[in-house]
């Protein structure tokens, strides 16, 4: 008994080594087997997992000490039945260790009594795996002696087969954080729709790319391929249908992934093609084969569309010298080979320092909104009968203090790409109520009008900046007016005029700016809380050249007065526009004309001495 029981500690002892070693299952299960036999002294050790088939098979998966082959002819099952009477079967089906089986005696064994007494086995025992309270199989042991697998020396033996399940459910979880590790990787460096590598895994591999092209003396080629139809394919016929536009792109780009060092999906509608050692003319020629290939039609689920590939170059190290740079440079080249007729173009450099330059803009914009360093100008508007002046419209300037006067329109473009366009409006909100105060404590009454813009309709806190603007200063609602573009309210009729209607509540006048270029109907203009309709300066301009323009500038006018709204003309700037205006009827003018903008501090002063002031 004694040494049963040191048998047991033995082989419970190296396989405590045997599973601080292992690094893989199926090691680990040989390795156990082979320690039981070697170490221990018992005859054989198996291990078998259960197959939740409908045979419920045993599954061998390691055995030591015995022919492999032989146990594998056998038609072992943990069913209830046949084989599913030994001790294997039964540790599997009842979750219990099968003890002491005498092989050369129980009717269970007679296939294989003959075969036993010859190689030596009398005793068996089987352990059950478990693993999270799911038996997976077990562990088994043949004896020589027919009195083997007592009491003491099973407490150990369970223990060594508690120990191997954890071992095996330990590397499985390992295994499972391989595959996880893999997976994250593979998300974090690969395209999930086209399983391309992606912009960061391009950019490691340009960037290893670049070091050879260094160390080398060799140019270097990076394509990047902007397909102009994504888009409309996802708005029109939706985004499955864009992913097969994408797979079918990704396919005919595939051929060129022998030629290039690397082809990545680096956007949703860029891909880009790697060509090391290659220059200008090698990528130009990569570009137009490319293009032959991406031209042909795609065929989606209706009908076949064209992908509208354009091709960007940008070329170490001509174009720049790291990963960053040139990928941004042929993204920027792909931009400029829209324009061209060949569909692709080598960058070029004015439009890139042009971007950091409006880069630049952003943030220097951003601190001068912050800091009050904008400046409120104002252009008169002048009625036209009484040719005095009615009213004037707030207009904002930056005073660059490097660049000097920039034009309204391009700091209003950088402030609708840097989402400034809320900052800077509140900004021009608060300078007209400070000026309208200001010009009515010295004496002058004049409306002001503040243009309000498309994303200006779409914040929610709008009306309530208003109101409290009211409030702070004081100021009656018939010296604050409200421009807003015909286009801006266009762009969601429904809530342009919800908007509208509030607005007009507060009791001031609202415009419609550039009429005449939004394309409203006159069903949805008698519908607005409207008060005057400003004609677009594109028209009025024009009318004395050209009798179209003449035509939409008076029925604009008639249009108007039918349906009782005042009717402003924009840009004019002579004598002749003037009187002819008057002749048809217009309210009121603004233009150069009638004066430039004027910083809205010397507005009354200018007022005062203007050919339109009453006692001139």
């Amino acid at each position: 008994m004694l040494a049963r029981t040191v048998r047991a500690l033995r082989t419970l002892s190296a396989g405590n080594r045997t599973l601080l070693r292992a690094n893989d299952e199926a090691e680990l299960l040989h390795e156990m087997c082979r320690v039981i036999v070697e170490d221990g002294g018992y005859r054989v050790a198996t291990v078998c997992y259960a197959e939740h088939d409908e045979q419920k098979t045993i599954r061998l998966m390691a055995c030591v000490g015995i022919d492999r082959a032989h146990l594998e002819r056998l038609p072992l099952t943990w069913a209830d039945s046949g084989f599913g009477e030994w001790a294997v079967a039964t540790a599997i089906r009842t979750g219990e260790p099968s003890v002491g089986r005498h092989l050369l005696t129980e009717p269970a064994y007679a296939s294989i009594r003959d075969y036993a007494q010859k190689a030596g086995y009398a005793a068996a025992t089987a352990l059950p795996l478990r693993i999270d309270g799911e038996i997976i199989g077990a562990l088994s042991m043949l004896a020589a002696d027919p009195d083997a697998f007592d009491e003491a020396e099973m407490r150990l033996l369970c223990e060594l087969a508690d120990d191997l399940a954890y071992g095996i459910s330990n590397l499985r979880t390992r295994v499972k954080h391989r595959e996880a590790e893999k997976t994250i990787e593979r998300m974090a460096y690969c395209d999930p729709l086209t399983g391309l590598p992606n912009r960061l895994s391009l950019c490691a591999q340009l960037s290893q790319a670049l070091e050879g092209a260094r160390q080398e003396f060799n140019p270097l080629a990076l394509l990047v391929l902007k397909m102009g139809q994504l888009q409309e394919i996802n708005e029109t016929l939706g985004y499955r249908e864009g992913e097969r536009f994408l797979r079918t792109i990704h396919t005919r780009l595939l051929p060129f992934a022998d030629q290039a060092k690397m082809v990545a999906r680096v956007g949703e509608d860029e891909f880009a093609v790697l060509l090391t050692d290659a220059g200008s003319e090698h990528a130009t020629l990569a570009a137009q084969s490319l293009l032959k290939t991406l031209r042909e039609p795609v065929e989606l689920t209706e009908f076949a569309v064209d992908s509208r590939a354009s091709i960007g170059i940008a070329l170490f190290p001509g174009h720049g010298t790291d990963a960053d740079d040139l990928l941004r440079r042929a993204t920027v080249a792909a931009g400029q080979a829209r324009h061209t007729a060949s569909g692709h173009a080598l960058y070029r450099g004015s439009p890139d320092r042009e971007f950091t330059r409006r880069l630049s803009l952003m943030g220097e914009l951003r601190h001068a909104i912050a800091n009050n360093q904008l400046l409120l100008y104002c252009q008169p508007k002048v009625h036209l009968g009484s040719e005095r002046v009615c009213g004037a419209e707030a207009l904002v300037r930056w005073q660059h203090p490097k660049q000097g006067m920039l034009s309204t329109g391009e700091f209003i473009k950088i402030a609708e790409h840097a989402g400034l366009i809320t900052p800077l409006t509140q900004w021009v909100l608060e300078a007209a109520f400070r000026q309208s105060y200001a010009w009515a404590e010295a004496g002058m009454d004049l409306p002001m009008s503040v243009n309000l813009s498309a994303h200006d309709l779409r914040d929610p806190r709008l009306l309530d900046r208003i109101k409290g603007l009211f409030d702070t200063w004081g100021t009656k609602p018939e010296l604050i007016q409200f421009e807003l573009t015909e286009s801006a309210l266009m762009e969601e009729p429904i809530g342009a005029l919800e908007i509208l209607t509030r607005l007009k509540d507060l009791g001031v006048e609202l415009l419609i700016d550039d009429y005449g270029t939004g394309y409203s109907s006159l069903t949805y203009l008698q519908q607005l809380p409207v008060d005057t309709l400003k004609i677009d300066q594109s028209f009025v301009g024009n009318m004395l050249a050209n009798d179209d323009s003449e035509i939409i500038v008076r029925s604009t006018i008639e249009l108007g007065h039918n349906l009782g709204l005042k009717v402003v003309a924009e840009g004019v700037e002579s004598k002749a526009v003037w009187e002819r205006l008057a002749v048809l009827g217009c309210d009121s003018a603004q233009g150069y004309f009638i004066s430039r903008p004027i910083p809205a501090g010397e507005f009354p002063e200018w007022e005062k001495h203007s050919c339109w002031h009453p006692q001139i």
